[in-house]
């Protein structure tokens, strides 16, 4: 890995250059769980694209609909 990750206040990080110590970009906490597992970074990547607003879309209205219509009350 040719970044590294400094606390700069809480629940931000700035990422630098490991070689130059140029700051590169700045990161959340929530940042480093989704970069560092490779699940949730699959994940993130597709719906990151450009081509997949719809898809986003389309697949958090599923999810919604699907908790929504969870019959939560009958145990």
């Amino acid at each position: 890995m040719n970044i590294v990750w400094e606390l700069k206040e809480k629940n931000l990080y700035t990422l630098r250059n490991r070689l130059t110590g140029e700051a590169k970009y700045t990161a959340s906490r929530i940042d480093a769980v989704f970069g560092s597992n490779s699940i949730l970074r699959s994940y993130v990547e597709v719906y990151a694209q450009n081509d997949n607003k719809e898809k986003f879309v389309s697949d958090f209205i599923a999810a919604w609909t699907k908790v929504m219509n969870m019959d939560i009350f009958s145990y």
